[in-house]
C-alpha cells in the first residue's frame, strides 16, 4: 500500500483516525464511574496523562521540492520503480508544510495537548551537513509557535528515518561512523 495522496486521505481523517485508536479502550480497562456513557474518558487516565498526535515529516509535509528542501532517502525510495506498487510518493502527503495552521486547529479542535513531529533533516541542512537552509528554521520556527499559540506542546523528533540523500550517497549512510562522529560534534 503506498502513502495516499491529497483527497484519499487529509490530514482530518488521518487525526480522526487516531483519536479513535487513543479512545479505544485498552484490553482490561474500564471508564470511571459516574463518566456517562460507560465510555473510556479523560477521567480514565492518570492526572497529567498528555493525549496527543504525531506525524512523521516525510509522511505529512509534502513540499518536497519547496523553499530548499535537499532530498532524503525515502524521496530516492519512493520514485524508484518498482519499489512502491501504486507508484504513489509524499512528494505533496496531505500538505502539513502549507496546511499546518488548519491541521493545527484541528489538533485544538480535538483537545489534543501535544503534537509530536519530526523536523525534516534535509529541510534544515539540504545536503546533510555544512550551509543551514533558513527557509527552513523559519517554516518549523511557525510552527512551533503555532501551536504553542493554540495550547498544544511541541515535542519533537530531530531523526525519523528521513537521511539526507547527500548522506547516503557520500557514506553509505548509517554504515559510515563518520555521520555519527558528525552529530557528536553537533551536540
Amino acid at each position: 500500500m503506498g502513502i495516499k495522496r491529497p483527497g484519499q486521505c487529509g490530514a482530518a481523517a488521518s487525526l480522526a483516525l487516531l483519536l479513535l485508536l487513543v479512545a479505544a479502550p485498552p484490553r482490561g480497562c474500564v471508564a470511571a464511574a459516574g463518566s456517562g456513557g460507560g465510555g473510556l474518558t479523560r477521567g480514565s487516565f492518570p492526572k497529567g496523562f498528555v493525549f496527543g498526535t504525531a506525524s512523521a515529516a516525510y509522511q505529512y509535509e509534502g513540499a518536497v521540492k519547496v523553499d530548499g528542501r535537499g532530498q532524503t532517502i525515502w524521496d530516492t525510495f519512493a520514485h524508484t520503480f518498482g519499489k512502491i506498487t501504486d507508484f504513489s510518493n509524499a512528494d505533496v502527503a496531505v500538505d502539513q508544510y502549507h496546511r499546518f495552521e488548519e491541521d493545527i486547529q484541528l489538533m485544538a479542535d480535538m483537545g489534543m495537548d501535544a503534537y509530536r513531529f519530526s523536523i525534516a533533516w534535509a529541510r534544515i541542512l539540504p545536503n546533510g551537513v555544512g550551509q543551514v537552509n533558513q527557509a527552513g528554521i523559519d517554516h518549523y520556527n511557525r510552527l512551533i509557535n503555532a501551536l504553542l499559540a493554540k495550547g498544544i506542546q511541541p515535542y519533537v523528533t530531530l531523526y525519523h528515518w528521513d537521511l539526507p540523500q547527500a548522506l547516503e550517497d557520500k557514506y553509505n549512510g548509517w554504515l559510515d561512523r563518520q555521520i555519527v562522529k558528525w552529530l557528536k560534534t553537533q551536540g
